[in-house]
């Protein structure tokens, strides 16, 4: 089943009006969550949707306050999100980071006390739309063992890079500390697909590729072991530190995964090299790794970000593919 792009922009904004968000931050919401299903993240899009009005019911998410800055020392600002909605406050801290870098060269925003920022990789796609190298990260609650331990202490703390292509075709990394995010999982199972590589421990404690089972036991896997367990504990401590604001195990003891602290980083290559040069460079990497030879005879590399951008293009023209019982949970709210 498909549903137009627009269609599920204006299903999504009926429901944020009704649920207390202005129009005009009801419509910049809505296009968040559908041009993350529109770029094949359905996970963080569609399938999130629902997840987020159960908080607008609850009362956790605020969607009438927005981020404020509370300090600011040249090319860093510190902000609160004062639990406002948090897709669109990372918007807003995003678009701070690239003023900062048109006129540092660099932009650092840290927003503490936000909420879910549902796709990380939107706000790499926002720097770059803006012609900036764009680094950001959000903690989340604890809900990944660190490695060599049982118990959920960490978070898997999404980390972006995106760099910019002057005709739009970015070089976008978006991906969690875990191997799998719990939206991927959710994704999977959902679907009835098994991962392509281990994500996670069953019930027995053994390593599998079955979404449902990580599901049970919320063991997900660090991704390269140890390597991601470091990885996501620097990224909290960073985030929690330029921000004073939660880290994965305060956020922990809220109940719900609310609170949450994320980095925006902006740089603009512009102060030193010519748009030609910049595009130049990173047409001579991705066309470099373009000419990987295939691991399967018909097959292709692609370059980070390269998926994404043909899943808006085919899903833009034939319609965005949706799980039924998930788009009549939209309708029928």
């Amino acid at each position: 089943m498909r549903i137009p792009y627009e269609t599920m922009v204006n299903e999504f904004k009926r429901v944020l009006m009704k649920y207390g968000f202005e129009e005009s931050r009801a419509q910049d919401a809505a296009v968040i969550f559908a041009e993350n299903s529109l770029a094949g993240v359905y996970s963080h899009g569609l399938n999130r949707f629902p997840r987020v009005i159960e908080y607008l019911k609850k009362g956790e998410i605020d969607p009438k306050v927005q981020a404020e800055c509370v300090l600011s020392i040249g090319a860093f600002e510190r902000w609160d999100g004062h639990r406002g909605f948090g897709p669109l406050n990372a918007k807003l801290a995003m678009d701070r980071a690239v003023e900062l870098a048109k006129q540092f060269g660099i932009g650092i925003v840290a927003l503490g006390n936000n909420n879910h920022w549902m796709r990380g990789g939107s706000y790499g796609w926002q720097a770059a739309d803006q012609g900036c190298i764009g680094i950001c990260w959000s903690n989340t609650c604890p809900n990944m063992p660190a490695w060599g331990g049982i118990d959920r202490k960490i978070g898997n703390n999404p980390l972006i890079f995106a760099v910019p292509r002057s005709n739009g075709e970015h070089v976008v990394i978006d991906c969690a500390v875990s191997q799998f995010s719990y939206g991927k999982l959710e994704d999977c199972r959902l679907k009835g697909i098994s991962l392509p590589v281990p994500g996670g421990y069953d019930t027995k404690g053994n390593l599998t590729t079955d979404p449902a089972e990580i599901e049970k036991t919320r063991r997900v896997l660090p991704m390269g072991y140890w390597k991601g367990s470091g990885i996501s504990i620097a990224l909290d401590l960073i985030a929690t530190i330029l921000s004073n604001g939660n880290s994965v195990h305060k956020i922990g003891t809220f109940g719900d995964e609310v609170g949450l602290t994320q980095i925006m980083i902006a740089i603009d290559p512009g102060k030193a090299n010519s748009t030609e040069l910049t595009d130049q460079i990173v047409n001579d990497i991705i066309n470099d790794v373009k000419t990987s030879v295939p691991e399967k005879e018909g097959g292709q590399v692609y370059y980070p970000g390269e998926l994404a951008l043909k899943n808006m293009r085919e899903n833009m023209e034939l319609g965005i593919p949706v799980i039924e019982e998930k788009w009549n949970q939209v309708l029928a709210m």
